[in-house]
């Protein structure tokens, strides 16, 4: 079998996706358009574009997602529901869980509930002529303390309501800014309205990050939990709780912390060590 053989067969096979950012799947087009739009003068190229995904580590990788995020006005979502359906066509992925991050559009006067409309209608569209389902996670973002997160959490509670294609939140942005234990009682009350959980952790801190998602904020899968490699008793959790790792290779290597080349990536020692485990592509254009 040729390696374009095997690229084909693999794209062709119905996939479930649960690690991707709906930010992360704009188009380089999509960028182009919004760069030139938001500085005319400047003219970019796609060669300019090329630039701004070249990362020296995480920070600059959070730093060019936030600024692509404060181009955006909400016209531009249909952008976005255009750029998603194109990537799940073009991977094969017939269920998806999308994060959505609405602290950066809501500090810039977006409503959020409004947001969600577009991009509620839009997913039921795809759904009508493609079959594919796709869930959102609404990111309540380590980031900008409790206070926000709560915010974010009473918003996700409210669109449940209303939509079920909202079924949960996340715990996303760096670990560094805001560790699982500030974020407790968004927890409790998510759970408590029936919420599901999941968070970052392990991405760029020690496994002591994804010992406390499980065990304080009681996620049900852990975004990446690549640092768990390091700790014999946080692999043994995961494989007794039966918590997922949502591992996403490329962009590990992208971001610089625990491994710098794909070889280095610990997901198969982690199978083979018991840990359940998806395979994700967490922000593909990045």
């Amino acid at each position: 079998m040729t390696k374009e053989n095997f690229y084909d067969i693999l794209k062709k096979i119905p996939k479930a996706e649960l690690h991707l950012h709906v930010e992360g799947m704009v188009s380089h087009d999509t960028v182009l358009f919004l760069y030139n739009r938001t500085c005319p003068e400047k003219k970019y190229t796609k060669k300019d574009i090329e630039e701004l995904f070249k990362f020296r580590d995480f920070s600059d990788f959070i730093s060019a997602f936030i600024s692509i995020q404060q181009m955006f006005t909400i016209d531009d979502f249909s952008l976005l529901l255009r750029d998603m359906e194109k990537y799940f066509l073009r991977n094969g992925i017939v269920y998806s869980e999308v994060f959505i991050a609405p602290t950066s559009f809501i500090r810039a006067g977006m409503d959020f509930s409004k947001i969600m409309d577009i991009m509620v209608a839009g997913v039921r569209e795809i759904k009508k002529n493609h079959g594919i389902e796709i869930k959102y996670l609404i990111d309540v973002s380590r980031g900008f303390g409790l206070e926000n997160a709560l915010n974010n959490l009473n918003l996700t509670i409210e669109l449940n309501k209303k939509y079920p294609e909202i079924i949960g939140i996340g715990l996303g942005g760096d670990e560094n800014k805001g560790p699982a234990t500030e974020f407790v009682q968004a927890f409790e009350k998510a759970k408590s309205a029936g919420l599901k959980l999941v968070a970052h952790a392990g991405e760029v801190v020690g496994a002591e990050s994804i010992e406390d998602a499980v065990q304080l904020l009681h996620v049900s899968r852990i975004g990446h939990g690549i640092s768990s490699i390091f700790s014999e008793k946080v692999q043994k959790l995961l494989s007794e709780k039966n918590v997922a790792l949502e591992c996403c290779p490329t962009s590990n290597v992208f971001t610089k912390c625990y491994v710098k080349k794909i070889e280095e990536h610990p997901i198969k020692p982690l199978y083979k060590n018991g840990v359940p485990i998806t395979l994700n592509s967490d922000d593909p254009t990045f």
